[in-house]
């Protein structure tokens, strides 16, 4: 005889097609180093077939990304030097979350720091998970607006910074021809322009 089981809610049902898709065990799991900026956690699992696979975890507290955006429209970025690419990306203002920080208070925390600028007005306009293959990081990206210019206070890997103004025309040459290549800023454009267009 058929047995059917009553699913309560949608949250059992994804609770259900998570289960089914996990088909692994976790033997052990370990930090192998504690970074500054994350963790690294190797775990080794066992797949219902009997093969065993190794998995490299990138634990990071996850970040925040502005688009500060003037009362002309210009939107506010940085050129700075980063040392893993060894070059100069053009980018939004971001940083990373203190352990347990708001991400709200990160937004605000990095734009002042940063550019000089506080905002009267920031507010979400989305998430987004980086590198999901190997880390933990997700990004909270936050528009700003009403913007009040002041002192930056950058840390001393950051003293190079410069500070850029765009319009959106602009933006999008300059992603279009490569000019901006870095993904939070290209995905906090994108967000700003849906938001415009609603």
């Amino acid at each position: 005889m058929l047995k059917i089981h009553k699913i309560a809610s949608l949250e059992d049902l994804f609770t259900i097609t998570i289960l089914k898709a996990m088909n692994y065990k976790i033997l052990k799991s370990q930090i192998l180093y504690k970074g500054k900026v994350f963790d690294h956690q190797v775990d080794e699992i066992e797949y219902d077939s009997g093969n065993k696979s190794i998995r490299e975890i990138a634990i990071h507290p996850g970040g925040a990304v502005i688009v500060p955006i003037k009362n002309d429209g210009k939107i506010i970025f940085v050129k700075q030097f980063r040392y893993p690419l060894q070059k100069t990306l053009i980018e939004l203002p971001a940083g990373k979350l203190d352990k347990g920080e708001d991400p709200l208070k990160c937004a605000a925390r990095e734009l002042e720091e940063e550019t000089g600028y506080k905002a009267k007005e920031i507010k979400k306009l989305g998430e987004i998970y980086t590198s999901p293959g190997y880390s933990t990081e997700i990004l909270h990206i936050y528009s700003a607006k009403e913007l009040i210019p002041g002192s930056y206070n950058r840390e001393e890997g950051e003293q190079g910074m410069e500070i850029l103004e765009f319009s959106i025309s602009e933006i999008e040459k300059m992603i279009s021809n490569g000019e901006i290549t870095d993904a939070k800023t290209i995905v906090g454009i994108h967000y700003l322009r849906n938001l415009n267009n609603h």
